[in-house]
């Protein structure tokens, strides 16, 4: 499934747009002391981006979105979604391609979260097909806990699990990648995403 991605730091107009578009946001509103590179992403389907102009001072990306693991618990249109959302910038390894980075994100990382990950209730990939404006981003990946205590507690289950990941990361993302972001989730109508208008065919 191909959706746009827009990234920026103006979160009215980033629920807005997300709600006019029956698209999916994800917020920090939190206060911060640590300069986050973003602090909304909308994923969206629409054949007008120009409708994200106002959300996209980060940038605005075409991405294939790949369910890992989906939550049990079902989220309320409109309201906000159960539990929190980590959201992970990936910059390719210098010596990996994005191809090859993004292959190993997919075969190789997806299945070890699975595994090392005990507290992640729901995890998906967006892989960046292509960069329409700002920041060159090789992919977002969206890893969601039951609560920000279990993002704390559960996000490994030992110093095994740890190593493990961390050494996997290492292969493949740059160790420049922008820190984290923790958000909160809102779906519109759905998730993935769905076009705002349907066309019947008579």
């Amino acid at each position: 499934m191909h959706e746009l991605i827009a990234v920026g730091n103006d979160i009215d107009a980033a629920l807005e747009i997300a709600r006019k578009l029956d698209g999916i946001s994800y917020i920090n509103s939190q206060p911060d002391e640590t300069k986050l590179l973003f602090r909304t992403l909308v994923r969206v389907m629409t054949d007008d981006p120009s409708q994200l102009n106002e959300i996209n001072d980060v940038g605005t990306y075409l991405a294939f979105s790949r369910c890992i693991r989906e939550r049990p618990e079902s989220a309320v249109a409109g309201t906000t979604s159960p539990g929190i959302t980590a959201i992970f910038p990936l910059l390719h390894h210098p010596e990996f391609t994005h191809e090859q980075a993004d292959s190993h994100w997919r075969d190789i990382h997806a299945p070890l979260a699975l595994q090392h990950h005990p507290g992640m209730w729901d995890y998906t990939q967006l892989s960046i097909v292509q960069t329409f404006s700002g920041i060159p981003i090789d992919g977002f990946a969206l890893v969601s806990f039951e609560s920000l205590i279990d993002m704390k507690e559960r996000f490994f289950g030992d110093d095994n699990d740890r190593e493990i990941i961390y050494k996997d990361v290492a292969t493949f993302a740059d160790s420049t990648s922008p820190r984290r972001v923790i958000t909160t989730e809102i779906i519109n109508r759905s998730r993935p995403p769905v076009p705002e208008t349907s066309w019947v065919q008579g």
